[in-house]
């Protein structure tokens, strides 16, 4: 078993399997053009894999892949079955934009994935057109038919932007239920790589606007889950998840994985230890002391408040958001 420094229990690991991604949103993306990490940097899915036994060894058994956009990460299936054949049972999920799930939705569920997480901030193809800064709606809505589809559990996920994309909150809610998804309004988290003047909703204002079309109540949250959970009078349960409260931290339950090795505490932290070396030295005891180490300074909150906020320097699309 996993506990951290202030005696949290950890057993869900989130593993960044690429920075790239084939969008530019402007929550997350820098505005300027960059350099991407190079490929030969990044830890191989064999590598990558020995120390995901490590930490399923020692109690992690909830496992989300993300990115950047992790489809565009090669033959990304056959990391999905190694991990998988490792132990059955695991709680195995993904993260993803949706632009090429279509493609590959049937061998993910094949390989042993059992839940996504899709992006989708809106439903007008120019409003999302504008957001991920490319023509993107069609193709996300036709991954999120084919992995339902072929029997994926699929969440959708919407950050609402004002002056964007903010009265479509229930739309996209609307969308969610008719296809027996869950939505979840994630707060717009400050961060120096989004567009300047740039501003989100926050969980009072997103209510708001879901309280113009139902009447909600309060659930409450779900294990360890970030989200606040609401039900609306037809009995459809939807989450918000507020960045600025800490709340949640009080549970939190969770340690990240970059493509390149480093091990990361919190999302909102910029600390972080590598595991790089260990494993490519094939050493699994340094492996598991630097991840004992992480976990003894996992910091007890983040550092966001309603009163006075940080931006955080880290870049989501390196650390799966």
């Amino acid at each position: 078993m996993l506990i951290d420094g202030h005696g949290r229990k950890v057993n869900y690991l989130r593993i960044s399997v690429t920075e790239r991604c084939n969008f530019r949103c402007q929550y997350c993306m820098p505005e300027k053009p960059f350099s991407w990490v190079p490929r030969e940097n990044l830890l191989s899915f064999e590598e990558l894999f020995e120390f995901v036994k490590v930490a399923i060894d020692e109690g992690i058994d909830k496992i989300r892949i993300t990115g950047g956009e992790p489809l565009l990460r090669e033959d990304l299936d056959r990391f999905v079955w190694m991990i998988n054949n490792h132990k059955s049972g695991l709680d195995l999920a993904l993260t993803t934009n949706g632009y090429l799930l279509e493609e590959v939705a049937l061998r993910l569920k094949e390989a042993g994935l059992k839940r996504i997480n899709v992006s989708i901030d809106s439903l007008k193809p120019e409003v999302a057109a504008k957001i991920a800064q490319k023509d993107v709606l069609g193709k996300v809505l036709a991954g999120v038919e084919k992995a339902l589809e072929v029997g994926l559990s699929v969440k959708v996920n919407m950050v609402p932007l004002k002056g964007i994309n903010e009265d479509e909150i229930v739309d996209v809610m609307e969308y969610a239920k008719a296809r027996g998804m869950r939505i979840r309004y994630i707060e717009y988290m400050e961060n120096v790589h989004a567009k300047a003047g740039l501003a989100g909703l926050t969980g009072k204002e997103i209510l708001s606007k879901v309280k113009e079309r139902y009447t909600i109540k309060k659930v409450g949250r779900e294990g360890s889950s970030p989200a606040f959970n609401y039900l609306t009078d037809d009995g459809y349960k939807f989450g918000v998840i507020d960045p600025h409260k800490h709340d949640f931290c009080e549970s939190c339950n969770r340690i990240r994985l970059t493509a390149e090795g480093h091990l990361i505490p919190c999302l909102y932290f910029d600390e972080a230890m590598s595991i790089r070396d260990a494993v490519k030295a094939g050493d699994i005891e340094q492996a598991t002391q630097i991840l004992r180490e992480v976990l003894r300074n996992k910091p007890e909150k983040n550092r966001w408040s309603d009163e006075e906020s940080e931006e955080s320097s880290r870049a989501f699309y390196e650390t799966g958001g």
